[in-house]
């Protein structure tokens, strides 16, 4: 097994891309802290990794509070004694253009994927340092990479997340903890087929809308197309890899 001994949190675990990598961790031998704000869907997503055979347990939390960063990985060495990998999936899906953000529409989006992502890898990272030796996934999006009409908060959000990953793999070289970032295309998530009812468009649309000709396999992703490429990231497989952005588009940014 892949990940056999090793300990996993995955903020936002509780569905979509989360859920498949909790899930797809568990089958290779992980134990897993499910981390999702929506605590009912942790719980659920851990006790399928019970069901299973595996190693799991959930936790209800605000990844965007730093007390809750910290709470999260008390939770996980007070279960299983230490942290061997970290991925920061939490996300607020949430979008606006220039002309319609606001002030509390940054602070919306900011507080989850910039301050949630760096307030969870330094707890975490506080767990690793002893053992010298981690490894941290940031999961960005395409939308770092490339602007997407009507998404700036988001884009802007996911392009800082890319950056944070080079940063933190500078930082944390010296201790041996590999940072690495996932950067997704359109997945159809649950989340997704929220955003799409409030826009009031179907799946069929949305394709045309977001993807177009830009996108080779003109279609969305699946969340279990995207969490095998977290997991190569999390195991030892990729030993030599920090500071990268490993894309999983279906061609997108090609």
């Amino acid at each position: 097994m892949r990940l056999a001994q090793k300990t996993a949190i995955v903020t936002g675990g509780g569905s979509g891309i989360g859920r498949a990598t909790c899930l797809s961790f568990a089958r290779e031998g992980c134990r897993v802290l499910v981390v999702d704000i929506d605590g009912p869907k942790a719980k659920q997503v851990a006790q399928e990794i019970l069901d299973a055979g595996g190693a799991g347990a959930s936790l209800k939390e605000d990844v965007s509070s730093e007390e809750g960063a910290e709470r999260m990985v008390s939770r996980v060495l007070e279960l299983w004694q230490r942290l061997d990998i970290l991925v920061n999936n939490a996300t607020s899906f949430h979008h606006k253009d220039v002309l319609e953000a606001t002030r509390e529409d940054w602070i919306k989006v900011l507080n989850v994927g910039l301050l949630g992502t760096s307030f969870c890898s330094k707890y975490a990272v506080r767990a690793m340092q002893n053992r010298r030796s981690g490894s941290i996934i940031n999961v960005g999006s395409i939308n770092g990479l490339v602007a997407m009409p009507g998404w700036m908060t988001y884009n802007a959000t996911k392009a800082a997340i890319v950056n944070m990953s080079r940063a933190m793999a500078l930082d944390l070289g010296p201790f041996n903890i590999r940072v690495n970032c996932v950067c997704p295309g359109m997945t159809h998530t649950p989340a997704m087929d929220t955003l799409l009812a409030q826009m009031g468009i179907s799946v069929e649309e949305a394709k045309k809308t977001f993807l177009g000709p830009r996108c080779i396999m003109r279609r969305f992703a699946r969340p279990e197309e995207i969490a095998p490429a977290i997991l190569f990231l999390a195991s030892d497989e990729a030993s030599y890899m920090t500071g990268a952005t490993l894309v999983v588009d279906g061609g997108y940014t090609a």
